[in-house]
């Protein structure tokens, strides 16, 4: 069977990126990591997580950057944080860090940066920063803006996450994302910025509940 052929790298994407590392201080021609992330964002399993989901990712970081302490080094973690997506497996976001250390290191960044960037990769697991932690909430707040989306737009979100777990049968899909919207119902604070805060909040909460409505009728 021929290989099939690799999706073409988007050239604004990879110039920001070469752009971004340079800033970062890379030392290594950041072109070759660049291509690589964007590949892996490109992969066939993915149907939510993919390079547009990237994209959001990094235009919402953008909006909140005011709000970060370092706005680089969260767009840096934007980068990573679903480098490494196979929706069969639960150590995803740990083997996405492990992914940053290993590029970050080889690309000469330093090693509290790429420390940092590991950090808040693995903070997307829970999307709890703590109290005072700016660089994670900007970067929790922009991974769930997707939520506060207009209703037909979260659908379409909603949607491609079932398409991503079209292994999963039917109660027990059910049975786990509802478990999933009732924790992110529960939490105190969907989003820890104030912009994102007074922007997705209420709109979030009325699609989580409204999913959680159909999941369980």
């Amino acid at each position: 069977m021929p290989n099939q052929p690799a999706a073409p790298v988007p050239a604004d994407l990879l110039a920001d990126w070469t752009a971004l590392l340079r800033r970062c201080g890379a030392a290594a021609d950041p072109a070759p990591y660049g291509r690589d992330l964007l590949g892996r964002w490109a992969e066939p399993q993915r149907r939510y997580h993919t390079t547009a989901h990237l994209r959001a990712v990094l235009g919402h970081v953008d909006v909140l950057a005011a709000h970060a302490g370092d706005p680089d080094t969260v767009r840096l973690a934007a980068w990573f944080h679903d480098a490494v997506y196979r929706p069969d497996r639960s150590e995803n976001e740990e083997r996405s860090a492990a992914l940053a250390v290993r590029a970050l290191t080889e690309a000469g960044l330093s090693g509290p940066r790429t420390a940092e960037v590991a950090r808040l990769v693995r903070l997307t697991v829970s999307h709890r920063p703590e109290p005072g932690d700016r660089d994670g909430e900007v970067l929790c707040d922009a991974d769930l803006a997707v939520l506060g989306g207009d209703p037909r737009a979260y659908a379409a979100y909603a949607a491609a996450v079932r398409e991503e777990y079209a292994f999963v049968p039917e109660p027990d899909f059910r049975a786990g994302r509802a478990d999933i919207l009732r924790r992110l119902l529960a939490l105190p604070a969907l989003y820890r910025t104030p912009l994102a805060r007074e922007r997705f909040d209420a709109a979030a909460r009325a699609n989580l509940a409204a999913e959680l409505d159909r999941l369980e009728g």
